[in-house]
Formats: C-alpha cells, sequence, structure tokens
C-alpha cells in the first residue's frame, strides 16, 4: 500500500465511510477505488484520470485535495500528451440539458414563424375594416340633411273628385269618477264606555278585526242584537265583517290585543288593556241608530 492510499483510506475510515460509500458519492467504480488505496495505478484507464479520482477522494473524506497532490506528486504517475487531449475532447459534447434547451428553442423558433404570417394577416385585415369604417362614415357626413321636405300637391285635378271622410268619433269613455274616500267621526262616547262612529259614505264598508287570542264579541244593530260572532280567534286571525245596511256592535276583551278597521282606517281604541264597546253605524243608517242609543247606555 502506497502511502497516500493509506492516507485517503485512514481518512476514510475515519468518516465512518465504506468503498461503497464513497462509490456512491464520487461515481467512481470500487475497483478503481481500490486500486489508489493499494498504489496500483495501472488498473486505472489512464495516468490523467488517476489525478482527478485521487483529487475527487480527497475532497470526498474532508482532505484538502490540492495539498494532497501536491504532497504526493512524485507518487503518482504523470499523463501524457495523448491523455491530457482526451478530457478536452470529453468536455465538448453538449449534456442532455443543453440538448434539451435547444430543443424547445427551436420549437420556439417554429412557432414564432408560424405565428408570423397569422399576425400580419389579422394586421391587415384590422386596416381594411377601419379603412372602410372610415369611408362609410365620410359618406355619411357628405349627405346633405335638410329639415325641407318637398309634400305632394294636395290640389285635385278637375277630372277627380275627393271625398272627405271625417275621424271616427273617439270612443274612449269618459274616465270615472274615483269613490269618495271612507270617514270615521266619532259622535260621542256614552256613559256606558260605548264609541259612537257615524260610517261615511253610504254604502257597503269592510270592517276587520284582527285578534291576538282576545275574546271578540260583534252583534248586529245593538248590544243585544243577533251575535255574528261570539268568541276568541287564533293569533293574527282576521275576521270580516260586511257594514251597510244596520250598525254592527263591537266588544273586546282586551283592547290591547284588537286591531279594528274599516275600509283600512284604523279605529282608535286607545290601545289599552280591558274590554272595549263600539258601535259603528253607516250614514244611511243613522237614524235607525238613535232609537238604539239609550240601550247601549
Amino acid at each position: 500500500m502506497s502511502d497516500l492510499g493509506l492516507l485517503l483510506r485512514k481518512a476514510r475510515e475515519q468518516r465512518g465511510y465504506t468503498l461503497d460509500d464513497i462509490q456512491e458519492a464520487t461515481k467512481i467504480r470500487k475497483r478503481y477505488l481500490e486500486a489508489i488505496e493499494t498504489g496500483d495505478y495501472k488498473v486505472l484507464p489512464g495516468s490523467f484520470y488517476v489525478r482527478a479520482f485521487v483529487k475527487t477522494y480527497a475532497e470526498t473524506v474532508g482532505l484538502d485535495a490540492e495539498e494532497v497532490l501536491r504532497l504526493y506528486h512524485k507518487e503518482l504517475p504523470k499523463p501524457t500528451a495523448a491523455e491530457t487531449a482526451a478530457p478536452e475532447a470529453m468536455i465538448k459534447p453538449k449534456s442532455r440539458s443543453v440538448q434539451h434547451n435547444d430543443k424547445w428553442g427551436k420549437l420556439a423558433v417554429n412557432l414564432l414563424m408560424w405565428l408570423f404570417p397569422l399576425l400580419i394577416i389579422a394586421l391587415i385585415y384590422y386596416f381594411i375594416d377601419q379603412n372602410s369604417n372610415s369611408k362609410a362614415q365620410d359618406s355619411d357626413r357628405d349627405t346633405d340633411i335638410t329639415n325641407e321636405t318637398e309634400m305632394p300637391s294636395t290640389t285635385p285635378s278637375p277630372s277627380s273628385s275627393v271625398t272627405v271622410t271625417p275621424p271616427p268619433a273617439s270612443s274612449t269613455p269618459p274616465a270615472s269618477e274615483s269613490p269618495p274616500a271612507t270617514t270615521l267621526t266619532l259622535t260621542e262616547t256614552t256613559s256606558g264606555g260605548v264609541a259612537h262612529y257615524d260610517v261615511s259614505p253610504a254604502g257597503a264598508h269592510e270592517l276587520v278585526i284582527v285578534s291576538n287570542k282576545s275574546w271578540v264579541g260583534v252583534n248586529e244593530g245593538s248590544k243585544s242584537g243577533k251575535y255574528i260572532y261570539n268568541g276568541t280567534p287564533k293569533t293574527k286571525e282576521e275576521l270580516t265583517f260586511t257594514l251597510e245596511d244596520k250598525p254592527l256592535y263591537v266588544n273586546v276583551g282586551n283592547a290591547s290585543n284588537i286591531e279594528i278597521t274599516i275600509d283600512g282606517i284604523p279605529v282608535e281604541d286607545g290601545d289599552k288593556g280591558g274590554s272595549k264597546k263600539f258601535l259603528f253605524t253607516p250614514v244611511a243608517s243613522s237614524d235607525a241608530a238613535t232609537d238604539t242609543t239609550t240601550e247601549q247606555q
């Protein structure tokens, strides 16, 4: 074993590397590494590779490669002129990455060669289209525009007769007048707590009661009249009655839970808890309601 090989081997063993590890790291065949450690340089492919392999081996095991080559240069065989030229020739071929880049470069050039004519055609079409639009606008501006229009002569010739047909009478019916708005008038509140309302104008009116679980009683004409409704509606249930010929007497158990409207007009109920009574009298039936006032009191 040579001194150089002994140095490399000790450095390898100190780092815990095997020859297989060095082969994996340097990509140098194991038999070449063994030859370097034993000093059998004839096994290597040439004198030039001896120095290259020794340098790579020394760097892998943590030694100063240049210092190792300087100290043991006498032990290493010197490369011949032919071997010196060989590695230079090996550097010339392009790597796969360079060839790969050239392939993409050629593809890009070919693509540009195909796109360039298409771009020229598109530009030519654009300019032609713009030119035609410009000519059309110029033609429109050159056309004389006048507000004077020559009307055809309406004077009949001596031999012709003219029949004038009057325009048809308008068939549109006159606009009907909208009905007068409903009016609620509080005439009195009796000692019994009954609020008397006159409802105008004459005609049918819609009385709606919305209850929130509060008892409602509705009588026809007066308190002693026929019951139209007597019960407790569901929550937010609407009770609808027609107020036309006779007054309607309304008695509610809790005014704070009741909403009363006539033709959409809310009736003021004080919004207070407790019973509340109303007598709604149509204007046409106001005389008839006078007879019931004493009974309500």
